[in-house]
């Protein structure tokens, strides 16, 4: 008896726990569908210690122009989701969060990304994180980075925002997909080939018999009219090879168009690659300084070019003096440690005693070298 009140007594708890859920709920709902936002407040979780990319009225003017309604809406039609992909739409941008609170306040939490360096050449002018993600600089605002100048082009679209790995990668699916379209265009010309070299082979096996004594017609044919046939099935082969030899030659040039178009496809394919890979040593280049007191603090910009071969160089222009140093080809951790020692070296014991503007260019580029001219 004691144990089926026990089980009454957990049935009932149980159901007043689930009355109390069901109602909170729809107390929950009553609220949000009367209870109108107040205001909104935006939080920016920044970091960066001196700069930002994004401001609370900047967020909130986004959010404006978005056209979601906020502030006087009722709780449960407010759009988060509006909010949160409108805000991450700007590439600075890196994660947002939005949510009401039970007293009606919209809260927008927003954290940006931090920018490594950035890119100011060829009509470029963009922010690059450590992660290889590119956004445009905002026009009021700026970040204390590295700055890249020079002719250098980067393998990517001036306006592009994302990772740019993710970009490389879609170029090539599509540079794919167009040398595998090239490909089906040259299954008719395979087929014409195989139909040409089967004429040939047709060709090769005419013959004229001659079986001795050839009745024709209640005649026997001379010896001069079949010497006569044989000679215009002679003729009549040399123009069938001659056509299909133009016919073949017709379709090898349409061939070697089609397999030129797909090198050309393979050719941008190697050299966007070698684009990618040469930013990626930029990349790692400008994290290794940025990791070191004294190169961060020296050299306040890069001036980025290509080399005769296609692979990048680097000039750095250095707080300290009016020198330019010629850092040369980058390669990899090892190499640039390699020429960063030498370089600091050298300023150590031979730009401290000699003078920092003694030489207009010091060069690193050459292995257990350091070329100074005036």
């Amino acid at each position: 008896m004691r144990r089926v009140w026990k089980i009454a007594g957990m049935v009932l708890l149980w159901c007043a726990v689930v009355g109390f859920v069901v109602l909170f709920h729809k107390r929950s709902q009553q609220h949000d569908a009367t209870m109108l936002v107040q205001s909104l407040d935006v939080a920016i979780l920044d970091s960066l210690p001196d700069e930002t990319l994004v401001s609370q009225q900047l967020v909130a003017k986004w959010i404006s122009q978005s056209k979601i309604p906020t502030i006087g809406e009722p709780i449960n039609k407010v759009d988060l989701v509006g909010i949160e992909n409108v805000i991450r739409s700007n590439g600075f941008v890196d994660r947002a969060n939005a949510h009401i609170t039970h007293d009606g306040v919209l809260h927008v939490i927003v954290s940006q990304r931090k920018p490594l360096l950035r890119l100011r050449v060829d009509g470029y002018d963009c922010y690059l994180t450590s992660e290889g993600f590119a956004f445009p600089a905002p026009r009021r605002s700026s970040v204390y980075v590295p700055v890249v100048s020079g002719p250098y082009r980067p393998p990517l679209e001036r306006d592009y925002v994302g990772f740019v790995k993710d970009h490389i990668t879609q170029l090539i699916d599509e540079s794919n997909e167009r040398i595998a379209s090239l490909q089906q265009e040259k299954k008719p010309l395979f087929d014409r080939e195989k139909e040409i070299r089967d004429s040939v082979r047709e060709v090769r096996r005419m013959r004229v018999s001659k079986q001795g004594i050839i009745r024709y017609r209640g005649w026997f044919e001379s010896e001069e009219s079949f010497e006569k046939r044989i000679r215009a099935k002679k003729i009549e082969k040399a123009a069938l090879y001659k056509r299909y030899n133009f016919w073949r030659r017709e379709n090898t040039k349409k061939l070697n168009a089609v397999t030129a178009r797909q090198n050309l496809e393979r050719d941008r394919q190697k050299k966007l690659l070698k684009r990618y890979e040469d930013l990626s040593k930029l990349i790692n280049f400008v994290k290794y300084i940025e990791e070191d007191s004294f190169w961060s603090a020296e050299i306040v910009q890069i001036v980025a070019s290509s080399m005769s071969n296609g692979d990048l160089q680097l000039e750095l222009i250095p707080r300290t003096g009016t020198h330019r140093v010629l850092f040369g080809r980058v390669g990899d951790e090892e190499l640039v440690e390699d020429k960063l020692d030498r370089l600091l070296s050298f300023y150590q014991n031979g730009l401290k005693n000699l003078g920092w503007n003694e030489f207009r260019t010091i060069s690193v580029e050459y292995a257990n070298q350091v070329v100074c001219s005036k």
